[in-house]
């Protein structure tokens, strides 16, 4: 049996950061209460000014450039890439990080979860024209960057978002087929999220 939930930019609620830098908007989590315990959790930060990231010890961390002209992180000493919008950048949540921005303040999107508790796949869909994708995750995520983003899930119109709406779904593991179309081209993010067995 599945469970989508449709997730609004405008009701986002705001945390601070765990460092108390600066503040997130945190999209959706599975579990856990403030930034202790949950095994995934999305969220957009806004990087005003060039310093250092929080540590997320056990954690995995995937974050991509929303908006402003990019930043370039130092994760354990080593000089990572320049970071543009959309071009996404995986490093341990435990990792010493400090973030050099580009051009000014940024906003940016984050994946953070377990590895020890999920496997996950994140991609950046350009839907210039509408797109297919199977998947047989039990928990699928949808992060829109397009004003207008039309989903269907097997056959069956599901969600109708806007610009940073996500959808969600938690449901059984199973082959399901997602069709995505952006009414004026855009994009979303999809993530997959497994569940491992443990003990």
């Amino acid at each position: 049996m599945s469970a989508i939930k449709t997730l609004r930019a405008a009701d986002y609620p705001r945390m601070p950061w765990k460092n108390g830098g600066g503040s997130t908007l945190e999209i959706v989590k599975d579990a856990g209460k403030g930034l202790e315990g949950f095994g995934w959790r999305l969220s957009i930060a806004d990087i005003a000014e060039s310093g250092g990231f929080s540590a997320f010890n056990g954690y995995q961390r995937i974050i991509t450039v929303l908006e402003g002209a990019g930043m370039q992180l130092e994760v354990d000493g080593v000089a990572a890439r320049p970071l543009l919008p959309l071009d996404a950048f995986a490093f341990p949540g435990d990792s010493r990080v400090e973030c050099r921005l580009l051009g000014g303040a940024i906003r940016d999107f984050n994946l953070i979860y377990a590895p020890a508790r999920y496997a996950a796949r994140l991609q950046w869909l350009s839907l210039d024209l509408p797109v297919q994708v199977y998947s047989s995750a039990a928990i699928v995520l949808l992060f829109s960057v397009a004003d207008s983003l039309n989903v269907t899930l097997d056959g069956e119109s599901c969600a109708a978002l806007g610009q940073h709406d996500c959808l969600v779904l938690d449901a059984e593991a199973a082959l399901r087929e997602w069709q995505l179309a952006a009414s004026a081209g855009g994009g979303c993010c999809m993530i997959e999220l497994h569940r491992l067995t443990t003990g």
